[in-house]
């Protein structure tokens, strides 16, 4: 085999390892990568749940002030009259 044989030998093989090994890196990239997606998404969805239940308290609440506020009025109202 001669000198120029071996050279084009060892740089395809060089090559194909590192086609090889590459593609093993980016396939592992591209899992992970879609394990933290779901991971982000769970956090989303429970950020929005949390957003909404404080929503809904603070709807109750201010339902509850404006009663309140309706009732001083109305005491108020009575107690000049």
């Amino acid at each position: 085999m001669s000198t120029r044989s071996k050279v084009v030998l060892g740089i395809s093989v060089v090559l194909s390892v590192g086609t090889v090994v590459g593609v093993h890196l980016k396939q592992n990239l591209d899992r992970e990568r879609l394990r933290l997606g779901v991971v982000h998404d769970i956090e989303r969805q429970k950020r929005k749940e949390e957003n909404l239940r404080l929503l809904q308290e603070q709807i109750e609440l201010t339902k509850q002030l404006e009663s309140e506020r309706e009732k001083i009025f109305l005491r108020e109202a009575s107690n000049r009259s």
